[in-house]
């Protein structure tokens, strides 16, 4: 499936941590989900993996917080985003 790689960002938060964001559009939308974009934003902390949005084939949108895997209701990207950076928050709060 053809996919255009339409942001890559590395966001540097600390000297120990930082999030990853990754989106593509794709020709048509991933089974499991509504919309035409394949994404990744990962919160990682000392090397671990923290917090993760992500979609896959099949899973569709979903969130990973420490072990735990939840649905995700995708609205939008500007949406995404700011639903990602809210649970960073989060997690810096409680470190």
């Amino acid at each position: 499936m053809k996919a255009d790689l339409i942001m890559q960002e590395r966001i540097v938060l600390t000297a120990a941590s930082f999030a990853d964001i990754v989106v593509w559009k794709l020709a048509a939308s991933l089974p499991g989900s509504r919309h035409r974009f394949k994404y990744r934003l990962a919160y990682i902390v000392e090397n671990s993996c923290v917090v993760r949005f992500d979609n896959e084939t099949g899973k569709g949108d979903h969130k990973h917080v420490g072990a735990k895997e939840v649905p995700y209701a995708f609205i939008d990207l500007q949406t995404l985003r700011a639903d990602f950076f809210t649970e960073i928050r989060a997690r810096s709060r409680n470190r």
